[in-house]
């Protein structure tokens, strides 16, 4: 053994290391990415504020039901502005009443047609019109309290957006992948021409294909299951990583199109707690049956039916079943022989309007 080898183990003393300038460049390369994202996540949460903030809108108590963890309640409006050059406040043409239980993890869709004949809730005198009029009648706040009476359902929460915006935030995240149950040509609503099967569709197309009824043989029931359709492939999309690149952009078109009570607390919550259940969405609609009142089409849902998606939506939310009373039930009971088939016409008692005051 050598003398210094030998005097080294002697005195316990170990050789010194060799430095390895691979491993340091390697560690400030990490050390400067935690810190770069670090600054890109205090951006994306303070501009994410800002935005939910301006976006805010009461229309009356706070809920605390997602703070609480609790199963809860969104009423989703798609009002008819936005689109094809119309500047006017228009009628809310999709109502969607969404459930989401965090403990099931699961979110429910239903899809109330916006021809339903239904009381508009704080309207005076007492009024009856088709459900998408109470938006431009009251606002948001009527509308909510008209579909909570419709199907006996608490609203906790409410989203509107008009329907441009869909365009625009389909664009944002890169367009969505559907899959189209027919072909057609939407003359109705642009000319776009759409083939069956699974195809790629920029904001345009989206708004078109959402828009359309008169080519589908469900009419507004088929259109119903075509928004709930962009809705989850919208929702897909925005939870890929790479759409944070796009946050500023996405967050500002929505900023200028959306309102809503949630807060932003509220999707923080959310994004912790509930977002398990954006992955098992189940979508159902409220039936009705044709019908003529005053010379305009509308559509009835009976007494049962009104009963099957207000027990549904109540069990969602953990609450017990009740037995809808309302006014459409009362006018109902006073069409016994309305079938919707052979028996088209439908009366409304005297002690409801069925016109809109101006």
């Amino acid at each position: 053994m050598p003398e210094n080898e030998e005097s080294n183990t002697r005195s316990g003393r170990k050789p010194p290391k060799k430095s390895h300038p691979l491993l340091k460049i390697i560690l400030l390369i990490i050390s400067v990415a935690v810190f770069l994202t670090g600054i890109f996540a205090y951006k994306l949460y303070s501009h994410a504020g800002d935005t939910i903030t301006g976006m805010h809108a009461s229309i009356g108590n706070a809920s605390q039901k997602i703070q609480q963890k609790k199963p809860f309640s969104v009423l989703l409006l798609g009002a008819d502005t936005g689109a094809d050059g119309r500047k006017y406040k228009g009628n809310s043409d999709t109502i969607i009443l969404a459930t989401v239980n965090p403990a099931k993890n699961r979110v429910k869709l239903v899809s109330i047609p916006r021809d339903t004949l239904a009381a508009l809730v704080g309207a005076k005198p007492r009024n009856m019109q088709k459900i998408n009029a109470a938006y431009n009648y009251g606002g948001t706040k009527m509308a909510a309290k008209s579909v909570s009476k419709l199907l006996n359902v608490p609203i906790d929460y409410y989203m509107t957006i008009n329907m441009g915006a869909l365009k625009t935030v389909v664009n944002d995240v890169g367009g969505i992948d559907v899959n189209i149950p027919f072909s057609f040509t939407s003359v109705w609503t642009g000319g776009q021409k759409f083939k069956k099967g699974v195809h790629h569709l920029n904001g345009t197309q989206a708004l078109a294909y959402s828009r359309m009824r008169h080519e589908d043989p469900r009419g507004d029931y088929g259109r119903q299951l075509r928004q709930q359709q962009v809705i989850r492939a919208v929702l897909k999309k925005a939870t890929q990583p790479k759409i944070l690149l796009k946050y500023k952009k996405i967050t500002r078109d929505l900023a200028k199109n959306m309102r809503t009570d949630l807060t932003f607390a509220d999707i923080e919550t959310l994004a912790l707690n509930y977002r398990q259940s954006a992955g098992n969405i189940k979508s159902d609609q409220l039936q009705g049956k044709d019908a003529w009142i005053n010379g305009s089409s509308y559509q009835i849902a009976s007494t049962k039916e009104l009963n099957r998606v207000s027990k549904m939506l109540r069990h969602e939310l953990g609450l017990t079943a009740e037995k809808v009373d309302n006014a459409e039930v009362y006018q109902n009971e006073l069409n016994p022989y309305f079938d919707g088939i052979d028996n088209q016409m439908f009366y409304i008692s005297n002690d409801f309007t069925t016109t809109i005051a101006q």
